[in-house]
């Protein structure tokens, strides 16, 4: 599923890297707020959904080669985060959708989450 038709979805705002969102695919769906929990079962070209905010998400998604990363409940990141994702180019995006409805309404498109195989 294209990253801009669950930016549309999920009625997600674009925090960073605005330019990027038409092009990118995602092609699996992560749900976490603890980042081993990423690292353990990531896979590339995956959209993270979590509550944590930091800029450790980001760090993390950029080793897992994630897509974006969007915080739920309308968590706002921190200028830090901002930052370090403008420098390594992967998106933020916030939805106001709780964890579990976001995940439900990804899950009913047929969106497959990262431990599928």
């Amino acid at each position: 599923m294209k990253l801009v038709e669950i930016v549309k979805l999920l009625d997600a705002k674009v925090i960073t890297c605005e330019e990027k969102i038409d092009g990118l695919e995602v092609e699996s769906i992560g749900a976490a707020d603890m980042m081993s929990e990423v690292l353990a079962f990531s896979k590339e070209n995956a959209l993270l959904l979590t509550g944590l905010i930091t800029p450790q998400v980001i760090r993390t998604a950029q080793m897992m080669d994630l897509v974006a990363v969007m915080f739920v409940r309308g968590k706002n990141p921190s200028e830090d985060t901002i930052e370090l994702s403008n420098k390594v180019g992967i998106p933020i995006l916030v939805t106001k959708e709780l964890l579990y409805t976001a995940c439900g309404k990804l899950y009913n498109e047929n969106v497959p989450s990262c431990k599928e195989n």
